[in-house]
């Protein structure tokens, strides 16, 4: 509320800047070229200047714009003005939360950067404003999103040894499908959030680095070579338009379409228009469940009443969303996934139709944990 209702409207004012004096003269100059015959090759590197210089005076002294964005207990500052009433915005909030909430702001994380030559860390993000040249033209003042170099490098540091990609030996005893659906899991979680970079392409970097482990920690799996397990594995999947390469492992069944882990084949051009789904980062190297899924699937058989009818997978996004405040009896399919701490369970069509409706499922058979 301070930030919103008091800093915001003092640091706020002007409806547009005033005019580039420079932008104004030069304007006029190509007006007069043109209208005196000049040829294109003369009037395109005075266009080349102007939109450089652009139509506003970035030292308008009524002109100040002040933005605000948190999550969670992070917060970023946007400011257009000078320097010295950043600093002021700075301290005046310190001393607020110093005053009213007994709270510090971190002098390591609390900064003051400019956009056009430093860039700010925010959720991940590296976030500055682009200048520089994009398709023929200039592009200033344009916020820009970017991978760090600092978070991709310590992705790729969690699947190396000695300077390599290495072999995982705690997930060496799963099945060849959970250690494909494990990897694919990670990295489209990282490519997930990463997909507003700008340079989301570095992240075949790291790709290559997940596939050269995956592979190794299979080779090592099945006492053969890199080379071998390789060939075994590598296929192709069609991804926005064209044919893509990766790694996958498909299970039969019997009457029914195979199941298949995947690991790579996806695009990674910036997509601002993705889907993020918000979930806690830095658990791409979770240990293995005690309960495998793909057992559970390949079992086909309901976990509630045991019907083994067009078998489904219904899941919560964690397992404190079982416990509803002022539920008097939790339903069977609440107390099944709770005792057996599971956030999947298999079911049948039926018994999945009852518990998005809140009607009554069938009794949960035994299952092993």
């Amino acid at each position: 509320d301070f930030v919103e209702k008091t800093l915001i409207p003092r640091y706020t004012r002007g409806e547009t800047r005033r005019r580039n004096k420079d932008y104004v003269r030069l304007l006029a100059r190509i007006r007069k070229l043109r209208n005196d015959g000049a040829d294109e090759a003369t009037l395109k590197p005075l266009r080349s200047e102007a939109r450089r210089i652009g139509h506003g005076d970035q030292h308008d002294p009524g002109y100040r714009r002040f933005r605000y964005i948190r999550y969670s207990d992070d917060f970023l500052l946007g400011f257009i003005g000078p320097k010295e009433e950043a600093e002021e915005i700075k301290a005046e909030l310190g001393q607020f939360l110093r005053d009213h909430l007994k709270l510090e702001l971190s002098p390591e994380k609390t900064l003051v950067t400019h956009a056009g030559t430093e860039r700010a860390r925010f959720l991940g993000y590296d976030i500055g404003v682009n200048t520089v040249r994009a398709g023929g033209r200039s592009m200033p003042g344009r916020i820009q999103l970017r991978l760090p170099i600092q978070k991709l490098e310590a992705k790729i540091a969690k699947y190396m040894r000695d300077g390599k990609p290495a072999h995982r030996t705690e997930i060496r005893n799963e099945s060849d499908f959970s250690i494909v659906d494990r990897y694919g899991s990670e990295f489209r979680g990282i490519a997930q959030y990463y997909a507003l970079a700008k340079n989301r392409y570095w992240l075949y970097h790291l790709q290559w680095v997940m596939g050269r482990s995956l592979v190794k920690t299979l080779a090592n799996k099945h006492k053969t070579t890199i080379q071998k397990m390789a060939r075994r594995v590598t296929a192709e999947v069609h991804h926005r338009g064209r044919m893509r390469r990766c790694l996958e492992v498909k299970l039969e069944r019997p009457g029914k379409e195979p199941l298949t882990a995947r690991f790579g084949g996806i695009s990674l051009a910036t997509d601002p228009f993705v889907y993020i789904e918000d979930r806690i980062t830095g658990r791409d190297r979770t240990p293995p469940p005690r309960a495998k899924l793909i057992a559970r699937l390949m079992a086909d058989t309901c976990e509630l009443c045991g019907s083994r009818e067009e078998i489904q997978i219904h899941h919560v996004r964690k397992l404190a969303d079982l416990n509803v405040r002022g539920r008097r009896e939790r339903p069977e399919w609440i107390r099944t996934m709770a005792a057996l701490r599971r956030k999947t369970l298999v079911v049948c069509k039926s018994c999945h139709i009852a518990i998005h409706a809140g009607r009554p499922t069938g009794k949960a058979t035994k299952i092993d944990k």
